[in-house]
């Protein structure tokens, strides 16, 4: 587990967060990108629920919060701790999303989740609800299952799957590291989400149906 430094240890509640946040980016900002990929999987699946308020397709959602940490790491210089660092986050997926679908010939909602809502964010009804054990637990559990249905994979789409998603590149930088048509490489990243969502879907279904059965 990486050593944090200069975070005092007892801290707690959203000072703790928010000063654990600053931390990590001042980190980034002097070339630890190990310090990035730590909020990248602190706040993926946030970012993920947020941008599905606007886009439906789960393939879309992830290349548009792939998308969206791309440009916050990018940004990671303009970035001065006046908000939370989740606050500012937000902003860019929002963005992100709505430009997605403007040059996607798609209207965006009229209606956002505020940014200035975020501030409190971290305290709300619905993080609380969505940061439960069970949640986290399950968080975990997708965790496995992606990495082992990506362990399965044949090699050329196992590959084309690691450097969209890991990795960050462009179809086209994609098709230059694999030598082949952008075309093969679209083909076999939706041929790769397909088998990973094939090894998910019998979780979430579960997930779901233990869900409705609490709330009967």
């Amino acid at each position: 587990m990486t050593e944090l430094t200069g975070v005092r240890p007892g801290m707690a509640g959203t000072d703790s967060t928010q000063e654990l946040d600053l931390e990590l980016v001042r980190r980034v900002q002097r070339g630890d990108s190990a310090a990035f990929d730590l909020l990248v999987r602190k706040y993926q699946h946030r970012v993920l629920a947020l941008i599905g308020r606007y886009i439906r397709d789960w393939s879309e959602c992830q290349d548009v919060a792939q998308e969206t940490f791309i440009r916050a790491y990018r940004a990671m210089g303009n970035f001065r701790g006046d908000a939370q660092f989740y606050t500012w986050l937000h902003r860019i997926a929002v963005n992100t999303a709505k430009n997605h679908l403007v040059a996607h010939n798609r209207r965006p909602p009229t209606e956002d989740v505020d940014a200035s809502d975020a501030e409190q964010y971290d305290a709300g009804s619905r993080l609380r609800d969505t940061d439960t054990p069970e949640r986290e637990l399950m968080r975990q559990e997708m965790e496995r299952t992606v990495m082992k249905a990506v362990d399965r994979l044949p090699e050329e789409l196992r590959t084309a799957i690691t450097l969209r998603e890991v990795d960050g590149l462009s179809y086209e930088e994609i098709a230059q590291k694999m030598d082949c048509p952008i075309g093969t490489v679209r083909s076999r990243i939706f041929r790769a989400r397909e088998a990973i969502d094939a090894e998910l879907r019998p979780l979430l279904d579960s997930n779901s149906a233990t869900r409705e059965r609490a709330r009967t």
